[in-house]
């Protein structure tokens, strides 16, 4: 007999949250590198004391002090002291590696030792350890963790060009970045749909080129939702963020796309263009013909303004200029850019972008700092330590560790967090794709085609966040979590993968984006797969994705926040002649509720 979920499910739930702190697999996301679990737990008292044995150490004691104040309402008081004290100890060892760190619980307290930064990752780990209960006693389990990240860049992107996200919610995503390791925030900062950086020199780029008429929202003809939109940062608030960052050991590289997604800018100044515009900036998305024109001197000067104002606001020794998508056509007709192609000795217009990337970069070189581009910049020719950023696959990135360039993989197939998750029609419209988190989970950076000479240039992976369909804070968190969790993984932790082991994590990790508020995706219940059996019967055993969260299951289509029954035990389907449909929902122990999540069970024909 079915029975209807108590009352409405989102009203009805009330459940006290529970993490196990003696578990012998702690919930540790990015897995470390050596761990040792020992017999025993350390409680740290209300009162507890926080010493620290210098400058270098003082921010993270301070960052601990003011979490267990806010989570656990501990009173303790912050000490420098060169003693190891009991409860938690922060000691910079010189004698450690960058972003490494050695974390120590016993009966007697909490020792931390590593580089500043490492420090810092220390205490996120510490963090994990404990309850993700606000309030609850901070009561940890007795480990041994030695830790290091595999990749120096750990990386995860915002594309506020697209659509603007207010000072207060990039510093939200870089918290949840940093409590996952990653170190590198890539800030998309402009694009055809809007320019969002303060350049005081051309005040009309923020004046015109931040502001729009309306958002495209579908892909049917009527999909927008003529809302004027739009937004930038001052370079005080620019200033502000790079601080917020640096404090949680995160480097903003700004991004100032050229010489294509330059519509916002064209439309403040179409002087820069081929044709002379007009222009406005864009409200489809898509790519443009229109583009800054490589042959006109004045374009080079405007580019380096830009660049001189925001040097001065990033201290970040690389900047990215983006490269990508810039149509040829309009050089290909411009007087100006055919002179400059004949002028230069080049034999194309690709040779002319690799002439255009390549000024740049010998620009950005002589004020101490690196470009970045994607993949696109090798075409014609790649600028001499220019690093690429591997999107389209990873073939470009293959060839530029060839030419030993140092190479950042986010190819889209693994790394595009704006691709559906599941099925589409039980998703957020997005742009399209479909990237599970197992997919992004297994990727690995070190491609099989190439030689453990050239792997020494891929520095890291990134995540891509594109906000074409992504218009919302809770829609960024459901996105990219919890395949920002796996992508971490892989920039962080040892080679060799264990899905199973990473779920089992994931699970009780979950719980600290639960408590956090974000909106991350509910994972589809573990075993639930579309099965083809030669057996009259199947055995289907799930687990739930989140620890705590309790699964609602139907086998005859119907609707399993409606009329599901609880799952207690491994469920026993007999496909027979028809396929049968497993249909679930997850309901998480702060009462949010998943999407209907299906698995189809058949019988092979004889």
């Amino acid at each position: 007999m079915k029975k209807l979920l108590p009352g409405l499910f989102f009203i009805l739930f009330s459940l006290s949250l529970s993490a196990d702190p003696l578990s012998p697999v702690p919930g540790l996301i990015p897995k470390p590198w050596k761990v040792k679990v020992n017999q025993g737990n350390y409680q740290f008292p209300v009162n507890g004391v926080i010493s620290y044995n210098g400058a270098e150490a003082a921010p993270v004691a301070g960052m601990m002090a003011d979490f267990l104040k806010e989570r656990f309402l501990c009173t303790g008081e912050v000490r420098k002291s060169g003693k190891i004290r009991k409860g938690i100890n922060l000691v910079v060892d010189p004698a450690v590696e960058k972003d490494a760190y050695k974390l120590e619980v016993t009966s007697g307290g909490v020792l931390i030792k590593g580089s500043p930064s490492g420090l810092f990752y220390g205490m996120q780990t510490l963090i994990q350890l404990m309850p993700a209960v606000k309030g609850a006693p901070v009561l940890l389990p007795q480990i041994s963790i030695e830790d290091k990240p595999r990749f120096g860049y750990r990386g995860a992107m915002l594309d506020v060009g697209r659509y603007f996200f207010t000072v207060d919610e990039v510093k939200r995503f870089i918290d949840q970045m940093a409590f996952y390791k990653l170190n590198i925030f890539h800030f998309h900062l402009t694009e055809d749909g809007g320019w969002r950086v303060e350049i005081r020199k051309y005040p009309k780029l923020t004046g015109i080129g931040a502001w729009r008429r309306g958002t495209q929202t579908s892909r049917q003809p009527d999909g927008f939702d003529k809302l004027p939109h739009g937004g930038f940062y001052t370079q005080d608030e620019l200033r502000e963020l790079v601080a917020y960052a640096q404090q949680r050991h995160i480097t903003i590289v700004p991004e100032i796309d050229m010489p294509g997604h330059t519509m916002s800018a064209l439309a403040a100044y179409p002087e820069y263009s081929c044709t002379g515009g007009p222009f406005k900036v864009l409200e489809m998305w898509g790519i443009q013909k229109d583009i800054l024109c490589a042959g006109n001197e004045a374009t080079f000067d405007f580019v380096e303004d830009i660049l001189d104002e925001l040097l001065d606001i990033f201290p970040s020794p690389i900047i990215h200029v983006g490269g990508d998508e810039a149509p040829k056509e309009r050089w290909s007709k411009c007087p100006k850019c055919q002179e400059r192609i004949r002028k230069e000795g080049l034999k194309d217009e690709h040779e002319l972008q690799s002439y255009f990337i390549g000024r740049i970069s010998r620009y950005l070189e002589q004020k101490g700092r690196k470009l970045l581009g994607w993949d696109e910049i090798l075409e014609g020719g790649l600028a001499p330590n220019a690093m690429v950023m591997s999107w389209r696959g990873e073939k470009g990135g293959i060839e530029a560790a060839r030419q030993k360039h140092e190479v950042v993989m986010v190819p889209s197939s693994f790394l595009y967090l704006d691709y559906y998750q599941g099925k589409p029609d039980g998703e957020p419209f997005n742009i399209g794709g479909n990237l599970p988190l197992e997919k992004v989970y297994h990727y690995e950076p070190y491609s099989a085609q190439m030689t453990p000479e050239e792997h020494k240039y891929i520095v890291g992976v990134q995540g891509n966040i594109w906000m074409e369909f992504i218009h919302s804070v809770p829609k960024i968190d459901y996105m990219g979590f919890p395949r920002l969790c796996a992508l971490a993984e892989t920039a962080w932790s040892p080679e060799g993968k264990d899905y199973k082991d990473f779920t089992t994590r994931l699970s009780s990790n979950l719980l600290w984006l639960e408590q956090k508020s974000v909106n991350f995706r509910i994972p589809e219940p573990y075993g639930l797969k579309d099965t083809e059996t030669s057996e009259e019967e199947i055995t289907v055993q799930l687990e739930p994705p989140v620890q705590g969260s309790v699964i609602y299951y139907t086998l005859d289509g119907e609707d399993p926040l409606l009329t599901g029954e609880k799952y207690a035990k491994p469920l026993v389907i007999k496909p027979g002649d028809s396929p049968v449909t497993l249909k679930c929902v997850v309901r998480t122990p702060k009462g949010r509720v998943s999407g209907t999540y299906s698995a189809k069970y058949t019988r092979k024909q004889k």
